[in-house]
């Protein structure tokens, strides 16, 4: 740690080296709920935030774990949908006449899974450890912007929640594995893709939000017991991970209501105009030494 980034530590609060503070993971678990669902990647600012205020990364373990708080947060805020979905799933499987459209979404959601699920578990290493570098992360942020912008001006975003196909379904799921990479954000790329898929915004961030239930808890479920281990970040205990869950769920119930009513009737390209300054931003500090890569 460079003496500017230690100061900047310091004036926050003292942590040691392999556990993470109260304050750190209050804050991470707060930044983890107002950045899940906007499209400006949690992963990216979860990892620059730590690093410009702690000087050390919290990990992607910690990160997977408190995820669990905001996609339960979906599980709510979508109750309604997901159970509808669930019980038509099971009833298609035993009985073909129940075959209708919440069964074909259940398998929508299941087949477009399966990419993120494959790339995260083979690639795990180059996740957590490579794919970190903050220069890596800034430079997500700018450029992934773009596509953003673009989605917005060739989506026709005329196709609605009954209009959803499996084709559109492996396009936004192959679009969740960019998320894989700190900076792109998983709603950003997926809703992006639907987008693409001429989609509506309300429609692409519904379902965006619905595929990632598996994948996030997934993840989460299986870096648990890493998230207690230094080696793969910081630690943090199990008190922490609790506390740090349940405010990333009440959070991050706030930001989906928030930007569930936001997307009716504004551009995505707003959140490109944020993201843009704030990776030339991290990509300054980074120059000047305040952020380690």
């Amino acid at each position: 740690m460079n003496e500017q980034t230690y100061l900047l530590a310091s004036a926050v609060e003292p942590v040691a080296a392999d556990n993470m503070s109260w304050t750190q993971t209050l804050v991470l678990s707060l930044v983890q709920g107002l950045t899940e669902f906007l499209p400006i990647s949690s992963s990216g600012h979860l990892r620059i935030i730590s690093e410009l205020f702690w000087g050390a990364d919290a990990g992607a373990s910690f990160t997977a774990v408190v995820q669990l708080g905001t996609e339960a947060a979906v599980l709510v805020y979508f109750a309604k949908e997901i159970w509808q979905i669930l019980t038509g799933w099971f009833a298609g499987v035993f009985n073909k006449e129940r075959r209708g459209r919440d069964y074909k979404m259940g398998w929508m959601i299941i087949v477009a899974t399966i990419p993120v699920v494959v790339l995260g578990v083979l690639g795990k290493d180059l996740i957590r450890d490579a794919l970190r570098n903050m220069w890596i992360t800034a430079t997500v942020l700018v450029l992934f912007s773009f596509v953003f912008i673009l989605a917005e001006k060739v989506g026709k975003k005329d196709r609605g929640y009954e209009d959803l196909t499996m084709k559109d379904a492996l396009v936004m799921g192959f679009a969740q594995c960019l998320a894989l990479i700190p900076g792109v954000s998983r709603s950003g790329g997926t809703i992006s893709a639907g987008l693409f898929m001429g989609l509506n915004r309300e429609v692409a961030a519904k379902f965006s939000f619905l595929l990632a239930i598996p994948a996030v808890l997934g993840s989460g479920l299986y870096s648990l017991p890493d998230a207690f281990d230094p080696s793969s970040g910081q630690a943090a205990s199990g008190l922490q991970l609790t506390v740090g869950t349940l405010v990333a769920f009440v959070v991050g119930y706030a930001s989906i209501a928030w930007l569930m009513k936001f997307v009716a009737n504004h551009s995505f390209s707003w959140f490109a105009a944020y993201r843009i300054p704030a990776g030339l931003l991290v990509m300054l500090l980074l120059w000047l030494g305040y952020l380690n890569p």
